[in-house]
């Protein structure tokens, strides 16, 4: 068979050539399994979840007190190696009251909304926090500045992960 398989930009290639062994070509399944590192300050920030235990990081230099921990400050590009047990209590910074799931369909009538919040985290700098879900609240009630803190999942089902916050309630 002479036709040619041509290849955007590039050389046409015809079946011939792949068949005698002028181009060489292989057939194999990917194998797309991989492993996430999240290095020394998420994987300590994780642990510490999974005890039931907000962490953070303090810059030396500056005082700030930085939530996700870092390494390093951003502002003084110093290493950061004090670390913080701040509080499971922070303030609403922002929110929102979504309509779709996860992947952008659209909420069934009847069922509750998502209320994601970034949430200020009491003993982190200003601007510091996380971004998590409000429960026990009515939407309409939400309010920037409002005071929240976490609710925990029970200690035997924690996995080191954000998610062993539930949710943050008004307090």
């Amino acid at each position: 068979m002479s036709e040619k398989l041509k290849v955007s930009g590039g050389t046409a290639l015809s079946e011939e050539d792949i068949r005698s062994g002028k181009i060489f070509v292989t057939e194999d399944s990917l194998n797309c399994a991989y492993a996430w590192d999240t290095g020394v300050a998420i994987n300590r920030y994780l642990a510490e979840l999974k005890q039931g235990r907000i962490i953070a990081t303090e810059c030396r230099k500056c005082k700030r007190v930085m939530l996700p921990p870092r390494l390093f400050c951003e502002l003084c590009f110093i290493p950061c190696n004090t670390w913080r047990h701040v509080k499971d209590t922070g303030t609403i910074n922002t929110f929102s009251i979504c309509h779709v799931h996860w992947d952008a369909s659209r909420i069934k009538e009847g069922e509750d909304p998502h209320l994601p919040a970034v949430i200020e985290i009491d003993g982190a700098s200003e601007g510091m926090g996380i971004m998590h879900i409000l429960g026990e609240v009515e939407p309409e009630k939400i309010k920037i500045g409002m005071k929240v803190q976490a609710v925990w999942k029970p200690e035997t089902e924690r996995t080191g992960s954000i998610n062993d916050i539930k949710y943050f309630k008004p307090l």
